[in-house]
């Protein structure tokens, strides 16, 4: 399995309009900037011992090329497609190339939300899915990804 500085590595993918956390609809997706997320999930790799990649991007076909180029060189996965999750078949079947946990986010429960919104195109390609418990959903993913390294 890849490592750095022999510690596991897990990417986290932000799907497009999450770089707007903390000023778009605060009363769905909270107050917390997506900065102040990525500052709190480094905090809690270095307690896990995990090395840790973040991304962000508006664009689907970069999440796919980055989920491409991550088949060898991470440990685990965590991504939250947002819009894309009821939309991208390419990147339902670029997660299929990996081998290792993918654990799906969202900041919203998706399933009390818009009914277009209760399916996910992702989930059959992922390990889990975390929905509905805010930034708390990124941090709980990073501990279940952990354990599923370890064990």
């Amino acid at each position: 399995m890849p490592t750095t500085n022999n510690q596991p590595s897990v990417l986290v993918i932000h799907g497009p309009n999450l770089n707007m956390l903390g000023k778009r609809e605060p009363g769905i997706y909270g107050s917390e900037s997506l900065d102040d997320i990525d500052s709190e999930l480094y905090r809690k790799a270095g307690e896990l011992g995990l090395s840790l990649e973040i991304f962000q991007s508006n664009h689907e076909g970069d999440i796919v090329e980055k989920i491409q180029a991550a088949t060898s060189l991470f440990n685990g996965v965590i991504i939250n497609p947002a819009a894309f999750t009821h939309t991208s078949v390419a990147i339902h079947d670029a997660l299929r190339l990996l081998s290792v946990p993918v654990i799906e986010v969202h900041l919203s429960n998706i399933y009390g939300r818009e009914p277009f919104r209760h399916k996910s195109l992702i989930a059959p390609a992922a390990t889990g899915q975390i929905s509905g418990i805010g930034a708390m959903g990124y941090y709980l993913a990073l501990v279940a990804v952990s354990k599923m390294i370890a064990n």
